[in-house]
């Protein structure tokens, strides 16, 4: 199949499955004038590929993945499951952060609005 029409399969834009290609996450063939062509596997391919993303990994990330995923074997899997706890550790330790951060801020908030006498809505609960 053409990229637009693995794009309609999808729900990729044309634009990301040429990403995924120039990262090494996504391989085609190539027609003598250029253009691309996939297998109907790489519908599979794709999917994966915008589930890893919308987990929070990285290109990079994905692409040391995808090997121990198209080589299903005990090393592999090992490997895989141990990078993904890697990623959901780093996750956290972000989370955390960000959980800090606004802790922070609302304390800034708090004695801001006492100073100055004014009690401030959260936008939170609007």
């Amino acid at each position: 199949m053409r990229i637009g029409n693995l794009a309609s399969r999808t729900g990729v834009s044309v634009r990301s499955l040429r990403y995924y290609e120039q990262q090494g996450l996504l391989a085609s063939t190539r027609s003598t004038s250029g253009q691309r062509y996939y297998t109907d596997d790489k519908v599979v391919r794709v999917e994966l590929i915008q589930r890893l993303y919308t987990a929070g990994l990285s290109s990079r990330t994905i692409a040391e993945m995808l090997p121990c995923l198209d080589t299903p074997t005990a090393d592999n899997s090992a490997a895989a499951l141990k990078r993904l706890a890697q990623e959901r550790d780093r996750l956290t330790e972000h989370i955390a952060g960000l959980v800090h951060t606004r802790d922070v801020l609302d304390e800034l908030i708090a004695d801001s609005a006492r100073v100055h006498g004014q009690r401030l809505k959260s936008t939170a609960s609007e």
